[in-house]
């Protein structure tokens, strides 16, 4: 038996239902005793004896939590972040971690000052195609790199109903802040902190206050470009990989199943969760000496956001080295916010 790591969860929306609650109930590492649900009691229906607490607060106060996820709206994440390390806890805080450099670099401080780990959420980077897309250029089977692509796209032409997402009066709003700390993450994971960048905004929707597109140019050394796009008004998606290289290319959609098995109410221990339909499969294009090509499908590696929370476990247990450094947020929130 491992030591357990009492855990409390901020909300119970989406995020707490589908991305949080079922990997911390099934980690044997963690006990999940509380969860804050402001109006609708919901949880303890998913999982009994479970602690509902009415308000933020009385979460923070109890001495029984060790780790509190930190999923609620973006602006919200430095204030609570800060007073859950006041308090003496772990902190695991969703992307993106603070609207600003200072902010985070403040809370690491802190964090450091009290003895506790602040760690930061970046689920992505256990998608089934980042992990392929990863393998393939850690392969060197492209040789050198010339130019990589990565997307997120969707098509939502409506303004939704979160506030803090589509009214620029709240700090971190807009698509940049909420998928771009997935992509810039996913550059800086595979490819380091860049040499500069450049970066486009645009807001396209009608009635739009947030920027709904962007595009993000990394310029790496040995003449790397990357190239990171999202936008809400995409009818037709592109692929979200390609990556170009002296030796061949790689393109792959954007294939990973978590987020719909979840939605459906799959668990993460459930026989073919995380494994992507055939139709899938990357697509993988090298070039022989004679010029000719050699076409491959390959598939992706499950995906299997509960590794994150295990890398979560044993860096609270064991002091292991959490696998999203300070630094790669820093790198990531010098970017979204300039």
């Amino acid at each position: 038996m491992r030591p357990k790591i009492n855990v409390g969860l901020m909300a119970y929306g989406m995020s707490g239902k589908v991305f949080h609650a079922p990997f911390v109930h099934q980690n044997d590492g963690f006990n999940f005793v509380g969860v804050v649900e402001r109006s609708k009691k919901q949880a303890a229906q998913d999982y009994p004896n479970i602690t509902s607490y009415d308000i933020i607060e009385q979460l923070i106060a109890d001495d029984n939590i060790d780790l509190v996820i930190i999923n609620t709206p973006n602006y919200t994440h430095y204030d609570y972040a800060k007073k859950c390390l006041l308090a003496g806890k772990h902190i695991l805080v969703e992307k993106p971690f603070t609207a600003t450099v200072a902010q985070a670099k403040e809370l690491f401080n802190l964090a450091k000052e009290v003895g506790k780990h602040a760690l930061v959420y970046q689920n992505r980077r256990f998608d089934s195609g980042f992990k392929i897309t990863k393998e393939v250029i850690q392969s060197g089977r492209l040789g050198k790199l010339t130019e990589v692509y990565f997307r997120f796209d969707r098509y939502r032409n409506e303004i939704g109903p979160k506030a803090f997402k589509e009214d620029n009066s709240y700090e971190a709003s807009g698509l940049q802040y909420d998928l771009g700390p997935h992509l810039v993450d996913q550059a800086i994971a595979l490819f380091g902190k860049p040499e500069k960048f450049y970066k486009v905004l645009a807001n396209n929707r009608e009635n739009s206050k947030v920027d709904d597109y962007f595009f993000i140019h990394l310029a790496y050394p040995n003449q790397l470009n990357v190239y990171l796009t999202a936008t809400l008004l995409a009818a037709d998606i592109p692929p979200a990989f390609v990556v170009n290289g002296a030796l061949g290319a790689f393109s792959k959609n954007h294939g990973d199943v978590q987020e719909a098995q979840l939605l459906k109410g799959v668990k993460p221990s459930d026989e073919g969760y995380g494994l992507e339909v055939v139709h899938d499969a990357g697509k993988l294009t090298l070039v022989n000496k004679d010029g000719s090509r050699d076409v491959s499908l390959l598939t992706s590696p499950l995906g299997n956001y509960g590794e994150l929370f295990e890398a979560v476990y044993q860096t609270i247990a064991n002091n292991e080295l959490y696998p999203i450094s300070e630094e790669d947020i820093i790198a990531q929130l010098e970017i979204l916010e300039n």
